[in-house]
């Protein structure tokens, strides 16, 4: 079996844990091929994707002008360790698109939250940084925290192999509380170089944020010297052709700092970038004094598919999977509701996740509230239907532009089966 080959040589037999099936149970699927909408295992059983990489693929698995962009990349050479037009045009693109004024490229968005950290603290000249309890930004050590024990106390370290000295300078703090923002401020705001926040949160589930609540993070940090990070690795030109930003209507008076970009501008492949207001970036080196760089930083076939992608992304790419996406919302709450299943549907965009357990869900304390058995047996049923959905009950459902009516169709077809599977577990927990 390919998963005992693979945990041979491979801690779990997986190279990112959630793959794992740890939180849902059985065997992980190894996919040898993708086309559309659709996977297909190493054992030639098709499945409707609705992780989408999870999120990168918009525009559906070998799409065949990325595939063929590419190509054409790949025989102009892989890697050159030099600066290079699609990078040049991709920042170009970005910066038409997002209120960002400079762009730097990396190659994961762990890298991207963990520089644009980097500079924060390099411009402002101050240490502490703010996150919020079940945001996620990649495995950097400041930000693999858990709360402490008051308000606005020093978070502690919130996996082995993180010293506490990693930790001890950042806050954690609920997610859409305004009041324990004012009070993090209140107290060490001198000392705050930056607050970091998922533009709208997808690694506990969907939780959007409270109207204005952007906004008010944004005018707390410049009211006392801070830099305000939105994160958008996962919103990023996923829930619109702008991100959270062309959500929350581009408002006038604030934008953020820094952001950091990910998955969709990478086109499938391993490429994030962090960026923002010039002044700020203007302290990156060269130009200014706070180091950061990478081999694979702007790969020439990693831009060429992330431009790509970004320009076939049109405003009816993002019509087609909202459509797409209200249909599967809908359905999935249908089922649910007629199987007697308590549930919540929480979206940002064509973004979604359906949360086992009465909403609304606004803050990780609230997500930790999903009957994490009940998805379990919504899950399985689900794949056996022929449906991938994220192998945990906290990550968010991606769809794509390739997600066409028989795709769908074969979605809403497993969910009142799956709505059954999940009521029966929880009458037997």
């Amino acid at each position: 079996m390919l998963f005992d080959r693979a945990r041979a040589v491979t801690p779990g037999g997986v190279n990112s844990p959630v793959r794992a099936f740890n939180a849902v149970g059985g065997t992980p699927r190894f996919i040898r091929s993708a086309q559309g909408a659709w996977l297909t295992d190493v054992d030639g059983n098709e499945y409707v994707d609705l992780i989408c990489s999870w999120g990168p693929m918009l525009l559906g698995h070998a799409h065949p002008e990325v595939q063929a962009a590419v190509a054409a990349a790949v025989a102009r050479g892989t890697s050159y360790g030099t600066p290079t037009e699609p990078e040049v045009e991709l920042a170009e693109e970005i910066v038409s698109r997002t209120p960002v004024e400079r762009v730097r490229f990396v190659s994961s968005g762990t890298e991207a939250t963990m520089s644009a950290i980097r500079l924060a603290r390099g411009f402002t000249g101050r240490d502490v940084v703010i996150k919020f309890a079940g945001c996620y930004h990649g495995h950097v050590d400041a930000l693999l925290a858990s709360a402490g024990s008051g308000l606005a106390t020093f978070a502690v370290p919130g996996t082995p192999g993180v010293p506490a000295s990693s930790t001890e300078l950042t806050l954690v703090l609920p997610y859409n509380d305004r009041e324990a923002v004012t009070a993090a401020f209140a107290e060490h705001g001198p000392r705050i170089a930056c607050l970091i926040t998922e533009a709208s949160p997808g690694n506990m589930g969907v939780v959007p944020p409270e109207p204005g609540f952007n906004e008010f993070l944004a005018r707390t940090c410049r009211e006392h010297g801070a830099l305000f990070i939105s994160d958008e690795v996962m919103t990023g030109f996923r829930v619109t052709r702008e991100g959270q930003w062309g959500l929350d209507g581009k408002p006038e008076g604030w934008v953020p700092d820094l952001v950091t970009f990910g998955k969709v501008m990478g086109g499938g492949f391993p490429a994030a970038a962090f960026g923002g207001r010039a002044d700020v970036m203007h302290h990156l080196s060269p130009e200014g004094p706070v180091y950061q760089a990478g081999t694979l930083a702007g790969n020439p076939v990693a831009t060429t598919a992330g431009l790509t992608t970004l320009r076939l992304a049109t405003p009816e790419v993002y019509d087609h999977v909202a459509s797409a996406a209200d249909a599967i919302k809908q359905a999935a709450s249908e089922a649910l509701t007629a199987a007697g299943v308590a549930h919540t549907v929480q979206a940002t965009g064509t973004m979604f996740s359906v949360f086992f357990t009465e909403g609304p869900v606004r803050d990780f304390a609230d997500a930790s509230r999903t009957d994490s058995g009940a998805y379990k047996a919504f899950f399985h049923a689900m794949l056996d239907a022929g449906v991938y959905l994220p192998p945990s009950a906290y990550e968010a459902w991606f769809l794509s532009s390739a997600h066409d009516e028989r795709a769908v169709t074969t979605v809403l077809e497993a969910l009142p089966g799956a709505a059954r599977a999940a009521a029966a577990a929880g009458q037997d927990a």
